[in-house]
């Protein structure tokens, strides 16, 4: 991008998203919508939008507060707090996890980097230390503590069967070797597409030849059926990497992965979009935010502009190298 189209499109972005942390606000405070699941910003009746949105808004802030240097450090350390403070009212829990998560993964590929590695664990461990006695003690706070519960992680408990319950019902499908290498196609077993849209878009879609398979109603029959169903999706059945397994096979998720891994490679410049993608991955285990275009077009245009950064710092610097020489 020139300077002039870049600068444009971080003015979008950075409009969209002060928006969209200012609606989720009026929402709780203003409309005074009932807490959590209504809390969702611009994402507003999209199923998952209280997940969506918050994750949206935290990763905004991530980026915001390191790439915004000519704002002053209450203000970014501020945008961060309020996007923290949506977390809470949109009840998205999940969310923190996956930084927390994210974060604990950059930690150990920075290894090689003893004083990153350093600061990356000494920092972790100082939020996961004060989140912990947060949760404890602030009444805000107290639904994080409906995840600790050791009793529904054991072989036998609930939080394990449902987590699995999907993958289950997959394996019982699977008839031929060839399923475990190519799945049983797209949107027939627990993605997005095979566990809502095919069905809500019937109409649409019958006629034109879609297809359809009997897992998506064996595992709601038995989310329905368990007294943690209303709990959070964090235990649902429907997450990311088991669908893409499942759709594409071990092959397709092959695939999914050598892309990723481009991406990280070639495109994450810096240490803000590797946790951001890293979140992404951490998304993958708990429900179907791979899926969910609000979501990853969000993440690709934060990553996107950090590339786009990147690339005009270093024509600027071989611009003042070569103005020298």
């Amino acid at each position: 991008m020139s300077d002039e189209t870049l600068n444009k499109f971080r003015t979008w972005v950075l409009r969209f998203n002060f928006f969209h942390i200012g609606l989720a606000f009026v929402q709780a405070f203003i409309f005074r919508l009932p807490l959590g699941d209504d809390i969702q910003g611009v994402f507003y009746r999209s199923g998952s939008g209280h997940v969506v949105g918050s994750s949206v808004s935290l990763s905004f802030t991530l980026y915001y507060f390191i790439a915004a240097k000519s704002r002053p450090l209450w203000f970014r350390a501020g945008v961060i707090v309020a996007s923290l403070v949506h977390l809470v009212l949109a009840d998205a829990k999940q969310v923190i996890v996956t930084f927390i998560v994210g974060f604990a993964i950059l930690s150990i590929t920075k290894s090689g980097d003893i004083s990153k590695t350093l600061m990356y664990i000494i920092g972790l461990t100082i939020f996961v230390v004060a989140f912990t006695w947060a949760i404890y003690n602030i009444p805000a706070l107290g639904a994080f503590t409906v995840w600790i519960r050791p009793e529904i992680y054991g072989p036998d408990g609930e939080a394990n069967r449902m987590k699995f319950s999907g993958i289950r019902s997959v394996l019982a499908h699977f008839h031929s070797p060839l399923n475990w290498w190519l799945g049983l196609g797209p949107g027939h077993t627990i993605d997005r597409l095979g566990g809502w849209m095919l069905d809500d878009y019937s109409p649409l879609l019958s006629p034109l030849g879609s297809t359809v398979s009997p897992i998506a109603n064996e595992v709601w029959a038995f989310v329905s059926s368990s007294w943690l169903a209303n709990g959070s999706s964090f235990f649902a059945p429907f997450w990311g990497w088991a669908a893409i397994w499942g759709d594409y096979g071990i092959i397709g998720l092959g695939a999914y992965l050598y892309l990723a891994s481009i991406v990280w490679r070639k495109v994450c410049v810096d240490d803000v979009c590797k946790v951001l993608m890293l979140t992404v991955v951490v998304h993958g285990f708990l429900f179907t935010q791979m899926q969910e275009p609000g979501f990853m077009l969000s993440i690709t245009c934060l990553i996107g502009l950090r590339w786009q950064e990147n690339q005009v710092e270093l024509n600027n610097m071989l611009a003042a190298k070569y103005s020298h020489t």
